[in-house]
C-alpha cells in the first residue's frame, strides 16, 4: 500500500473515531481539557503503530485500550501530585461536617469516586453500550472481571446516587 494510501486509511478513522475517543477520555477522568489531549496522543500512538493495527479485526478496540491506558496514568499522575501537594501544603486538616449533596447526585462526581477499572467498565458498557467482550479486549480484562466490575461499581453508584439515578445510567437517560 501506497504511503498515501495509508495516510488517508488512517485519516478516515481518526475522522471516524476521534469524538468518540475524546468522549471516552472525558468520562474516565472528568476533564474536559485533558480529553482532546489523551484522544490526539492516543491517536499518535495508533499511528506509530498503524501499519499492523490496519489489518487487525477491531482497531478501534485497542485505540479505547490506549485512552483508558493514558487515562489511568493521568488519574494516578493527578492523585500523586494532590498528595504531595497536601504533604508539603496543608498546615491543617479540614473536616467537612457532611456529604455534598450537589456533588453526590452529580453522576460525573460519582463516576470519579470509582476505581479506575470499575469506572472504565461502566464508562464502555453503559455510556458506550459496548458488550462485555468488547469492553473486556478494550481494557485488556477478561469478561468475568467486566461483569463482576460492572456489577460492584453499579451497586456503589447505587449507593452514592440512589436506586433512581444508577438506574437512568443504565437507560442512558440523565439526571438532571
Amino acid at each position: 500500500m501506497l504511503l498515501d494510501d495509508t495516510s488517508t486509511e488512517f485519516h478516515q478513522f481518526f475522522e471516524r473515531h476521534y469524538a468518540e475517543l475524546a468522549r471516552l477520555a472525558h468520562l474516565l477522568t472528568g476533564e474536559a481539557d485533558a480529553a482532546d489531549d489523551l484522544a490526539s496522543d492516543a491517536l499518535i500512538a495508533l499511528w506509530q503503530r498503524w501499519d499492523r493495527l490496519r489489518t487487525a479485526d477491531h482497531p478501534i478496540a485497542y485505540a479505547r485500550g490506549v485512552v483508558a491506558n493514558m487515562a489511568r496514568e493521568r488519574i494516578r499522575s493527578a492523585v500523586r501530585e494532590r498528595r504531595r501537594v497536601l504533604l508539603f501544603w496543608t498546615r491543617s486538616p479540614e473536616k467537612t461536617e457532611g456529604p455534598d449533596v450537589a456533588a453526590v447526585l452529580d453522576m460525573r462526581a460519582a463516576l470519579a469516586r470509582l476505581p479506575f477499572r470499575k469506572r472504565a467498565c461502566v464508562v464502555l458498557r453503559h455510556a458506550f453500550d459496548l458488550s462485555e467482550k468488547d469492553t473486556a479486549a478494550a481494557l485488556g480484562i477478561s469478561v468475568g472481571t467486566v461483569k463482576s466490575q460492572t456489577s460492584k461499581a453499579m451497586a456503589e453508584l447505587e449507593r452514592a446516587l440512589g436506586a433512581r439515578a444508577a438506574g437512568e445510567l443504565t437507560t442512558g437517560r440523565r439526571n438532571r
